[in-house]
């Protein structure tokens, strides 16, 4: 028998305040773009922006559907915006905040399951680490160093080769 660890790390700052000027600004953005989500059922709203290689500022929000699968979280609607508007750009750095209506929105949230798939994707087929600042509307930011860490065991493109 053999083991194998998986180490995952991040930085956690106790407020935006103490993140470089350009990553505050990213997730001032993040949280302001939470009111353009169409959240009518969980009442709990998702921004997302994002700074591309080239400087490009891009967001999404998620999208519910009274069918709920048929719903887009705001990372994955961000990231067929990038894909869509500048083709194979990679992205540099991803913020995600959130505005729950029904509750404190003053903990860093983490991308979904599906998200975190896409995200991996976007990194391999960009072959490039996109960072990702998590925070909600207030309170503690959390700094990945990469998203695709979010996923250790990813399925990817080379299992289907």
């Amino acid at each position: 028998m053999k083991k194998q660890e998986s180490i995952f790390s991040y930085d956690i700052y106790d407020s935006a305040s103490d993140l470089t000027k350009a990553d505050a600004e990213l997730l001032i953005a993040a949280r302001a773009v939470t009111k353009n989500a169409y959240a009518p059922y969980s009442h709990f709203h998702v921004g997302a922006v994002a700074r591309l290689i080239n400087g490009a500022l891009i967001s999404g929000t998620n999208q519910e559907n009274a069918s709920f699968p048929a719903g887009i979280c705001a990372e994955r609607t961000l990231l067929s915006t990038a894909a869509s508007l500048y083709p194979g750009l990679a992205i540099d750095t991803l913020a995600v905040s959130y505005h729950n209506e029904n509750g404190p929105s003053t903990s860093p949230i983490s991308p979904c399951g599906i998200c975190r798939q896409s995200l991996q994707e976007f990194e391999q087929r960009t072959s490039h680490p996109i960072r990702l600042i998590l925070s909600g509307q207030e309170g503690p930011v959390f700094v990945i160093a990469q998203a695709s860490a979010l996923l250790p065991l990813a399925f990817t493109a080379d299992e289907l080769s």
